[in-house]
């Protein structure tokens, strides 16, 4: 007789201050439950695009925001970040282009699309005050190879190139 061990999908939400460490604490927050449910190849990649998220929000927002980590099943985690900005920046708003040469913003997000496997945002709007604003979220997945133990030439845990 064959048994299957089924792990139920798992969720944690960080609510962060406007607190110039939060981007800080968040990055922890997400080693600890990486290592915790065994995507410890994930790691790098997934705390590059929760740290850019996370300091977005902070740098653009005067409130309140969150992390929210998500298995989104087959060594495969959603980050999402809500704040209370209700403007969706590129690239998420249209197709990522890269900044220009002597850009002095914009180069986090569009690193976020060089390295997640997907994308998107979309607004939050309640009737409540205090409770609209934005959510970006992006996936990031480990390649058949590396749930092998191997890491293919060049590739990173999320789709990017280093």
């Amino acid at each position: 007789m064959v048994s299957a061990t089924v792990t139920p999908p798992w969720t944690y939400t960080l609510q962060l201050p406007q607190d110039p460490r939060a981007p800080g604490v968040a990055r922890a927050t997400l080693r600890t439950i990486l290592r915790v449910h065994g995507m410890r190849e994930l790691t790098e990649t997934a705390e590059l695009l929760a740290s850019e998220l996370v300091t977005n929000a902070y740098r653009h927002s005067s409130g309140p925001y969150s992390l929210r980590l998500r298995d989104a099943g087959r060594s495969r985690i959603r980050l999402s970040v809500w704040d209370t900005n209700p403007h969706i920046p590129a690239p998420f708003r249209w197709s990522a282009e890269a900044p220009a040469e002597l850009a002095e913003r914009g180069r986090g997000l569009y690193l976020v699309t060089l390295y997640a496997e997907s994308w998107g945002a979309y607004p939050m709007r309640t009737g409540l005050p205090g409770q609209g604003g934005k959510m970006l979220w992006v996936e990031c997945a480990a390649k058949a190879e590396e749930q092998a133990g191997g890491w293919p030439g060049g590739r990173d845990g999320c789709g990017g190139r280093w």
